[in-house]
């Protein structure tokens, strides 16, 4: 049974790895570039747009999906049923989301050709949240394969019909934003009717139907899980639709483009952490359960990632010019606007990844209050540094907003765990990650800095991080198989 579960782990971890980070580094960061080359600010209006499906992406789950997972994980019988009922009950979620991004649209004063692209990217999110809900029935019934599979095919199939329209010759015309969001919808179709089918599969054929008891209760149960995510996702995601917003005369537009430059490579790199957490997330709510000490996995989990997450994060900011001009081929003071969110993003891909640790922990407690009080203060802090930093210094505003904020998030978490768990803390990995920190700060800020071999150092910081991370004992393949074996 081990063997199986790491196996499938690895798989998962190895599919995601391979092509989502080349989907959003080579893919989207492509069109990116062929979009703005010809229609500077569109990609901008682009990723504010679904920036903006995503904060109210949250009205298209209210926590179903966290919910299911757990249910048909302890009660696969009740698959057939629930199946029914959730499969309508996401029917009717939908309209209601499709309904609230028009009004709140028209409310924003989106343009036409702006609430036109609205529409088809909120049509892509309820087949994504379709997806994920197919996703979460396989899952629960330890399909671990098929859940690996379907979690990279909308990416996938992206890549293959993304590559022919940006590479394949077949038309003359410059690459349009449009092509782009109708590719993500043949993809997203495709992959819920091949995940609906698989999970099809292991209930047999089934009349949907609207039970409004079944779906109250439902609903009462995931809320909390769903106000905390929306809460999340507004400081995660609104920055980009208030640089559109806020900004006049089309440049919002522009710096939304640009801060998507760096804010690509952030979320590549976040997927580490994500995965990370869904390892954690079942460990955690297993030995809470059991009442049996966190402390030494909570340090191992967490000495492991922030390591990794340092010596990224540190590496991308020292070298965040010249990564941004080798991937867009940027220059001027665009290079530099965008290097300097960049840099700034970076530091908040260490704070999430702290997050991953602490967040999960107090999640798999039940701690949703604190957290929600936590994510609340998150969102008047975001909202509020937005507010007066983005019409001073625009994409660099905003995402030195983000910056504080996931540093504070994090700060908060931390706290919170220590002090609702009852944790001690531990010196040895106190002292460990303080050596390892300060010795690795030196190193970068002693290594020369050459433009032109700048990939040299890119590899030279990446190495010096692991073998310092092994002396530290920050990492160890040791500690890494014993959180498997915990998993397990």
């Amino acid at each position: 049974m081990q063997k199986k579960f790491i196996t499938n782990l690895a798989l998962l971890l190895l599919l995601n790895l391979l092509v989502k980070p080349f989907y959003i580094l080579g893919i989207d960061a492509e069109v990116l570039k062929r979009v703005e080359e010809t229609t500077p600010g569109r990609y901008g209006e682009y990723f504010a747009l679904i920036g903006f499906t995503f904060i109210l992406n949250i009205f298209l789950d209210l926590g179903v999906i966290n919910y299911n997972t757990r249910n048909i994980a302890q009660n696969k019988q009740l698959l057939q049923k629930h199946f029914a009922g959730i499969i309508t009950l996401r029917g009717f979620l939908s309209l209601g989301y499709m309904l609230i991004i028009l009004l709140s649209g028209f409310i924003l004063g989106y343009s036409s050709f702006q609430i036109k692209l609205l529409v088809i990217l909120g049509i892509n999110q309820i087949l994504v949240a379709f997806i994920l809900y197919f996703r979460s029935n396989l899952s629960g019934l330890l399909l671990f394969k098929q859940d690996s599979i379907i979690s990279v095919m909308d990416r996938i199939l992206l890549i293959g019909i993304c590559s022919v329209l940006l590479w394949g010759g077949v038309t003359n015309q410059p690459f349009q934003i449009e092509w782009f969001i109708y590719a993500q919808t043949g993809a997203y179709l495709f992959t819920a009717i091949l995940a609906g089918l698989l999970v099809l599969r292991q209930t047999g054929m089934v009349k949907p139907k609207f039970d409004i008891t079944f779906s109250i209760t439902i609903l009462k149960q995931s809320l909390p899980y769903a106000l905390l995510i929306l809460l999340m996702m507004i400081y995660y995601r609104s920055d980009s639709v208030m640089i559109e917003r806020m900004l006049p005369n089309g440049k919002g537009a522009r710096e939304s483009a640009i801060y998507a430059q760096g804010f690509r490579f952030f979320e590549a790199l976040n997927m580490i952490g994500f995965l990370f957490a869904g390892l954690l997330l079942p460990i955690f709510s297993k030995m809470l359960k059991a009442k049996e000490s966190v402390e030494k996995i909570m340090y191992l989990s967490f000495k492991i990632l922030l390591s990794g997450a340092i010596v990224i994060g540190l590496s991308c900011f020292t070298l965040s010019e010249e990564i941004i001009e080798w991937r867009y081929q940027t220059s001027g003071i665009e290079l530099t606007q965008a290097a300097n969110a960049f840099g700034m993003l970076m530091f908040c891909f260490i704070s999430i990844c702290t997050t991953y640790i602490f967040g999960t922990l107090l999640t798999a407690n039940g701690s949703l209050r604190s957290l929600n009080y936590m994510a609340f203060g998150g969102v008047l802090l975001n909202v509020s540094l937005n507010l007066y930093l983005i019409p001073k210094y625009g994409a660099y505003g905003a995402a030195i907003a983000s910056m504080i904020t996931q540093v504070g998030t994090a700060v908060i978490q931390v706290v919170l765990s220590f002090k609702i768990l009852d944790l001690k803390i531990e010196w040895k990995s106190v002292l460990q990650t303080f050596c390892f920190v300060s010795i690795f700060v030196c190193i970068i800020s002693f290594l020369p800095n050459e433009n032109h071999y700048w990939y040299w150092n890119l590899g030279i910081f990446i190495l010096s991080g692991i073998i310092l991370s092994l002396i530290t004992g920050m990492f160890s393949i040791k500690n890494l198989l014993q959180i498997l074996k915990e998993r397990q």
